[in-house]
């Protein structure tokens, strides 16, 4: 009987999110919301459960609290073990040829930094994901793919916009699969096939690429810096140019939210049915359940093309709208085209549109919040943006692109 590989998954919560805005001053950005009852590192975490990867690193370098009570010890994915499951790898400080101290400097650097634990644990692959975008995927084709074909690496690759092409990386495919390119984040992209941040490496050679690359720049580095950014900047293409890296094109739906724009375009996807990510019985998103009773649809009140969580009483009117669990929408109130986190309260009359509505807030009687017309592409100058905990007053108007900081009052 042959021998399974041995998978070592390591998922890269990420840096400070500073892009979601008030959003994430105080949370992680794998820690938002999605779909009302879900957080984004749930998809990593449930792909990885659910292709029986059993040993699964998180690291985390900003605000890892806000993951802490969701995630715990990684009960929802069965990752709650004695030998395995998962670890958390926050920021430390320590000493040695792959130390620096305080938070890497992108996901490359992230990985040097730890370094030295993944050359110990003695995988065959290293699986490493981003925990800021909406997929899934069986993860065995990956690592099969990829043993296969010896690669050094192996390219999860999807398919987007021209436009959204130019803040991604840009992969350039020929014949077997072989990447001959890859271009990152390009001003005038040549493709629209970009990398879903979903890499497989070979062990050895990501050892001997990060060692060389970090040996190359120690003049552009400093005591905290090894110089290595993120994966687009240095190391994908010195792997790429060495030979040897494949793409492994993603089935379904793939998307990065980590724009205002991007977030509100994703939710809008969900609504119209074209995020079969959560779609299949089968192969569930996992995460940690509210223990809230079912949702109260109120007599008179109106829903339509929305999703409400559990726990949310509405009594208005609810359009084309995401609601969290515990939100409570007012008589004669209206939520539309707007993503509403959990236990925030519309109250009668307000009106919320184009707009993301973070945790415990309250949108008083009569209140006006953003105005994007129905059906319009938003742009993240148009989102209203409203921090955990703020209050909009009585018959206050918020205009479209405001930003309200976590605990405002308007």
């Amino acid at each position: 009987m042959s021998r399974r590989p041995r998978v070592l998954a390591i998922v890269q919560a990420g840096g400070k999110g500073s892009r979601m805005d008030v959003l994430t001053r105080e949370r992680a950005k794998p820690a938002l919301p999605y779909a009302g009852q879900y957080q984004l590192v749930d998809f990593a975490l449930s792909s990885l459960a659910h292709s029986g990867i059993s040993d699964v690193w998180l690291s985390v370098q900003y605000l890892a609290t806000s993951l802490h009570k969701h995630v715990a010890n990684g009960r929802p994915w069965d990752l709650d073990r004695t030998r395995g499951g998962l670890q958390w790898l926050p920021p430390e400080e320590g000493s040695g040829a792959a130390s620096q101290d305080g938070f890497s400097e992108g996901n490359a650097d992230d990985l040097y930094r730890n370094l030295k634990s993944i050359t110990d644990f003695g995988a065959d692959v290293v699986l490493v994901l981003s925990a800021d975008s909406v997929c899934s995927i069986d993860l065995r084709d990956v690592v099969d793919q990829h043993l296969d074909r010896g690669s050094s690496c192996t390219i999860v690759t999807t398919e987007v916009t021209r436009s959204q092409a130019s803040a991604k990386g840009v992969v350039r495919v020929g014949r077997g699969g072989r990447v001959t390119g890859f271009d990152y984040k390009p001003e005038d992209p040549a493709g629209t096939t970009v990398a879903a941040e979903i890499f497989a490496y070979d062990p050895a050679r990501l050892a001997r690429a990060l060692e060389d690359l970090r040996a190359e720049r120690v003049d552009a580095a400093d005591g905290e810096d090894s110089g290595l950014g993120d994966f687009g900047e240095h190391l994908v293409p010195r792997l790429v140019a060495d030979g040897d890296v494949h793409a492994f094109a993603l089935p379904g739906y793939w998307r990065d939210v980590g724009t205002p724009s991007e977030y509100v375009a994703s939710h809008r996807d969900l609504l119209a049915g074209r995020v079969d990510v959560i779609d299949d019985p089968e192969w569930p998103i996992l995460t940690r359940w509210p223990e809230l009773p079912p949702a109260r649809i109120r007599k008179g009140a109106v829903v339509e093309a929305s999703v409400v969580s559990a726990g949310a009483d509405v009594a208005g009117t609810v359009l084309r709208s995401v609601l969290g669990p515990g939100v409570r929408v007012g008589r004669g109130a209206l939520v539309e085209d707007s993503v509403v986190f959990a236990q925030t309260t519309i109250e009668a009359g307000a009106e919320v549109r184009g707009a993301v509505v973070d945790s415990e807030c309250t949108i008083a009687r009569g209140a006006w919040v953003g105005e994007t017309p129905p059906g319009t592409r938003v742009g993240d100058d148009r989102i209203v943006l409203v921090g955990h905990e703020s209050r909009v007053g009585r018959n206050v108007v918020v205009p479209p692109g405001a930003r309200l900081e976590p605990g405002s009052t308007a």
